[in-house]
Order: structure tokens, then C-alpha cells, then sequence
């Protein structure tokens, strides 16, 4: 429900945004509304289950800023475009624009920013296998967040670097991670990720390969199920059903899995070029 709250507020601020009008506003709130919106509104929109259009959204945001030539409203077009490709799974392009937001940020001194752009351009390298810069820019990042005094989207950056230990085969300090994520996000009540926080301690619990360890896995797939549904967070929600779904395809329950998977990808109508689409087809593929 509150990625439809942010989607129908920023449908809303841009119905009513003329770029002559709103210009002098930016003077005093240090960023062009319309820009902001465009942008922020495809996080919403990919939560939702609206890949395609949350990427247009985006591509609009790029294209308005670039054309008011303001460098706040660019370097924040920018950040938030590079936070779109990493929900999408997108690491070069995610990389690059992390990269010209990191070249801006540097030249205006906007060191959040920059911090923000840093910590996405590690997650990029990372997913590029190339972990140990990928790793040592996200610990940069986050530390020089932490020297602003800035604490938004916290739990996000860390459940990236979390990620990224878990592709290093280092569970363990993925799950500590996801331990702090996870107590940042209950205590500043910023909780939009945390169906992606209980999928990601499941898989990095898979590790282990223990009996048990299998039972607390699907224990918070279920969980991460439980929260995408109640956030209407399509997107996570397919994630969550793929990975309980492999689990189950693992233990040999075949028809659950496929009666778990078909359904929420079903419901999708656009983003099939996406990988979490590719990859929920080719697993029911495997599903027949």
C-alpha cells in the first residue's frame, strides 16, 4: 500500500508541474518538484509490478533535468535512475549512471550523493564480478553516508552489501548484515525493502546446507511472501515466490512450486525482458 501511496502522490505533483511555473521554486527547495517526482515515482511503480513503465519514468526524469541544466535535479535524476537499474537487475547500466552522478557530485560538492551514487556503482561491480572493488566502494560509500549524517534508504544500502558478501561465499557477514538492515528498518519504520531483507537471509541460510538451516530458509521465504503481498510489492513478491519455489523444486515438491510461481508471474503484463521475468519462466519451465 505505500508504493501505491508514492505512486498516486507523484501522479499527482507531475499532473500539476509546468517547468516555467515551478522554476522558481527550485531556488528554495534546491531541486525541481517536477524532476523529483519523475523520478522517485518509478521505485514505486517497479515495486509494483511495473518494470517498463517505471523505467519510461525515469528516462523522463533524465531527459527534464538535463534540459533545466540544474545540477542538483540531475545528480538526484541520476542517483535515483541508478537505483532503478539495480532493482532491475541492470548492473552496466545501473554503473553508468551511478558513475556520471559521481563525476557531478564531485565537481558541485554533493557529498550524500555522491555516497549514494558510490554505493550503487559497488553493487554494479559486484554483480560485474568484480567483488572486491565492488565491496570496498560500497564500505566507502556507506561510510561517507554516515559522515553526512544521513540515514534514508540505510537499510537498502546495507542489504546490497549483504548481497554481495553472499556472492563472495561469506554468509555469515551477509547475515549479520541483514541482522542490522533489518533493526534499522523496524526502528525508522522504513520497511518497503524488508520482504528483499527475509528472501535474502533465507538464500544466504541456504548456504549452510543443513536440514535445519533449510527449514528457517523456507521459513523466511515465506515471510518475505507474506510482507511483498501485504505491501502489494509485486516484484518482490515474485522474487520471494522463485526462491521458495526452487527450495521446493530442491525437495522434490514440483507441483507446489509451480502452483506457488504461476499465479504471481501470470499476473505480470510487461517487464518479460527483465531478468527476475526470464528467470520465474525459465524456473516453470523446469516446472512442467
Amino acid at each position: 500500500m505505500v508504493a501505491d501511496e508514492h505512486r498516486e502522490h507523484h501522479t499527482q505533483s507531475i499532473a500539476h508541474y509546468t517547468p516555467q511555473q515551478h522554476r522558481a521554486h527550485t531556488s528554495r527547495c534546491g531541486v525541481d518538484i517536477g524532476v523529483f517526482s519523475l523520478a522517485h515515482m518509478p521505485h514505486a511503480l517497479w515495486h509494483l509490478g511495473y518494470p517498463d513503465q517505471a523505467l519510461t519514468r525515469s528516462q523522463e526524469a533524465l531527459i527534464l533535468a538535463q534540459e533545466l541544466a540544474h545540477p542538483f535535479s540531475l545528480a538526484l535524476a541520476l542517483d535515483y535512475a541508478a537505483m532503478l537499474h539495480q532493482f532491475r537487475h541492470e548492473a552496466h547500466a545501473a554503473r553508468e549512471r551511478a558513475e556520471a552522478a559521481m563525476a557531478l557530485c564531485t565537481e558541485h560538492g554533493f557529498a550524500y550523493y555522491l555516497a549514494w551514487a558510490m554505493i550503487i556503482r559497488g553493487w554494479a561491480l559486484t554483480a560485474e564480478r568484480q567483488q572486491e572493488e565492488g565491496m570496498a566502494q560500497m564500505r566507502q560509500g556507506l561510510a561517507d553516508l554516515q559522515t553526512t549524517g544521513g540515514e534514508t534508504r540505510l537499510p537498502y544500502y546495507l542489504t546490497l552489501l549483504a548481497e554481495a558478501h553472499g556472492k563472495a561465499g561469506q554468509a555469515v557477514a551477509g547475515l549479520t548484515l541483514l541482522a542490522e538492515a533489518l533493526a534499522q528498518a523496524h526502528k525508522k519504520a522504513e520497511c518497503w525493502r524488508e520482504a528483499e531483507l527475509y528472501r535474502l537471509q533465507g538464500e544466504l541460510l541456504l548456504q549452510a546446507s543443513t536440514s535445519q538451516k533449510s527449514l528457517e530458509a523456507e521459513e523466511h521465504f515465506r515471510q518475505a511472501l507474506d510482507v511483498a503481498r501485504r505491501q502489494q510489492a509485486k516484484s518482490l513478491e515474485l522474487r520471494a515466490a522463485m526462491s521458495l519455489s526452487r527450495l521446493w523444486q530442491q525437495q522434490g515438491k514440483h507441483d507446489a512450486a509451480r502452483e506457488l510461481l504461476a499465479p504471481t508471474y501470470d499476473w505480470f503484463t510487461e517487464g518479460f525482458d527483465t531478468t527476475d521475468l526470464q528467470e520465474a519462466k525459465a524456473l516453470l519451465d523446469t516446472l512442467q
